[in-house]
């Protein structure tokens, strides 16, 4: 599809690159301008494995989803959503549990307008404007709680915007806070990224995203970092791992030396 046949939303800047249209174009879809392309191509040029990284991400939200519906979960609070795609969380979810509800929280207006467009015919799912970093706010979001009874258990997937935010803005206390909030049963999905085998290409990479977000701070963090996020809650065997190896559908296919440097882990809270 070319920019020209494309009719952004009002207000919506093309000519910035911006983080889910990049996302969108690393997993080959549509919904992405030349802005996003050129920073996206930068970023692969220097590591050439983020797309596959990209569909890696994908597939473990796939695999997440499955095992907290299996685990009981009915309710799902999606933090950073990112743009639509072929296998979205409400899909795999209702696929097994039709009831399942859904809300996707974002602050990209980008995201939002896709979002609300695409979910208008499905009762069970929304799209809410907020933001990880206010939590109570979000906690409190009157669309939310249509769909969301925080009195019983709910999954709270961060699986990807927790990597674009600098500890200069506290984010793991933005966790705790809605650790805090939701009841004992409640579980947390979280990716992010981390450099730990790859420190060389952490200073260009760091450099372009801080450019994309029109940020100074460094938000990178070591899988030390990452675990922090968890504290309070119990975590799920196999713990944090490299996400090819959270229950692989294949475990053949998740043998041997990882090329790609996504984390992620799923936990229970088990006391209030």
């Amino acid at each position: 599809m070319s920019d020209a046949s494309r009719r952004p939303g009002a207000g919506l800047d093309t000519s910035v690159p911006n983080i889910a249209r990049m996302n969108d174009y690393f997993l080959g879809g549509k919904d992405n301008f030349a802005a996003d392309r050129k920073a996206a191509e930068e970023v692969l040029a220097i590591a050439p494995e983020v797309r596959a990284m990209t569909h890696e991400a994908q597939a473990f939200l796939g695999r997440v989803v499955r095992y907290l519906v299996g685990q009981g979960m009915t309710q799902f609070v999606v933090i950073g959503s990112g743009l639509p795609n072929r296998r979205n969380v409400h899909q795999v979810a209702q696929e097994i549990a039709p009831d399942t509800r859904v809300v996707y929280v974002s602050k990209d207006p980008v995201v939002l307008s896709h979002a609300r467009a695409t979910l208008a015919t499905n009762p069970y799912t929304t799209a809410v404007e907020g933001d990880v970093l206010h939590p109570r706010e979000l906690l409190t979001d009157p669309e939310l709680l249509r769909l969301v009874n925080l009195d019983l258990p709910v999954a709270v997937l961060i699986l990807s915007a927790l990597q674009f935010i600098p500890d200069e803005d506290d984010p793991h206390k933005s966790v705790a806070i809605l650790r805090d909030a939701v009841p004992v049963g409640s579980h947390f999905g979280i990716g992010h990224v981390v450099f730990d085998t790859r420190s060389e290409v952490k200073a260009p990479l760091v450099e372009i995203f801080q450019r994309v977000l029109g940020r100074t701070e460094d938000a990178s963090r070591r899988s030390e970092q990452v675990l922090r996020f968890f504290d309070g809650l119990e975590l799920v065997d196999p713990g944090l791992v490299y996400i090819r190896h959270w229950h692989p559908d294949n475990p053949l296919a998740a043998q041997g030396r990882d090329k790609t440097w996504t984390m992620g882990a799923v936990a229970r809270k088990i006391e209030g």
